[in-house]
């Protein structure tokens, strides 16, 4: 008798799963699609893609199918089919998906993680956890197992029983939270939502960061909003976004150039005004060093992708 091994089975519901998503996302197009779950998008791509920027919110996210590379800073993290990553704090990010055909695209199960719904079940299975646990990366990745992949596909199957999705979706994905939390990396999922904890001052600080990124920045300021000492807060800030403050900064004013350039139509000049550069030429310099290629020239390319 032949043995079925748990990562077989991880893979066989992987590709249950994989026939669901394909029958929501079928003929939609390529891209993101929102479902009737609040929480719950899926990701279709029939091509290996040019790199998807943006900033990235508190998120689960499984493939289903395919294979993705995401950038974070100078950092890369390679998944593929039963695989998923969890992003703690906004981030920003590059996204490549690596394997995708029109016959087998690439497809992702994505669900937003609400630190409000996790902070319940944190008190319910771990009350009285009120130590400030050291920092943690805000993204990583991790082997999806059967609990996991069966809570996706029983959340994606109510898409077919609209009725029944405002009193058992809550519940599934409260689930998907428990399993998380259980996990291999149940203690980074964890600081998401613990308040005090060092993830939770940093995160703090994003906010405030995104809030204005084009004003000059001064990380004492950062640093007395997370209650920490300058040298603290650098070095915790670095801990979980791969990058210091000044890095993160420039990166999100470099995707709002990207955007303003894109859908506004600004020329590069005006777009660098705008998201804080007094120097056009450093600007186009930095922009270069991001994306690969010079304002112009990566607009022109976006378009027609």
């Amino acid at each position: 008798m032949i043995k079925t091994l748990p990562h077989d089975i991880v893979i066989s519901a992987c590709q249950e799963l994989a026939t669901l998503v394909t029958q929501h996302t079928d003929g939609k197009g390529n891209g993101v699609h929102q479902t009737d779950i609040s929480q719950l998008e899926f990701m279709r791509e029939s091509f290996a893609a040019t790199a998807i920027c943006g900033v990235a919110e508190p998120i689960l996210a499984i493939i289903v199918q395919g294979k993705k590379e995401a950038l974070l800073g100078e950092e890369t993290y390679l998944y593929g089919a039963a695989q998923y990553l969890v992003v703690s704090v906004d981030l920003p990010l590059s996204g490549f998906v690596l394997e995708a055909t029109p016959d087998r695209p690439y497809l992702g199960f994505k669900l937003s993680l609400d630190p409000i719904q996790l902070c319940d079940i944190i008190t319910q299975i771990q009350p009285g956890t009120g130590k400030r646990e050291n920092s943690v990366r805000g993204l990583f990745v991790s082997d999806a197992d059967i609990a996991l992949i069966d809570c996706a596909i029983r959340l994606t199957r109510l898409l077919d029983t609209p009725q029944d999705i405002p009193f058992l979706a809550p519940m599934i994905i409260h689930e998907i939270y428990y399993r998380l939390l259980i996990g291999k990396q149940g203690e980074a999922v964890r600081q998401i939502a613990t308040p005090d904890s060092n993830m939770q001052r940093i995160a703090e600080a994003i906010k405030f960061l995104k809030a204005d990124f084009t004003r000059s920045l001064r990380v004492e300021d950062l640093a007395d909003l997370a209650n920490m000492s300058s040298a603290s807060f650098h070095r915790h800030f670095k801990k979980v976004t791969s990058m210091s403050p000044l890095q993160y900064q420039k990166q999100l004013r470099l995707l709002e150039a990207r955007r303003l350039m894109l859908t506004e139509n600004t020329d590069a000049t005006n777009a660098a005004y705008r998201v804080g550069y007094e120097s056009p030429s450093q600007f186009s310099r930095e922009y270069s060093r991001m994306f690969g290629a010079p304002p112009i020239k990566d607009i022109e390319r976006l378009r027609i992708a």
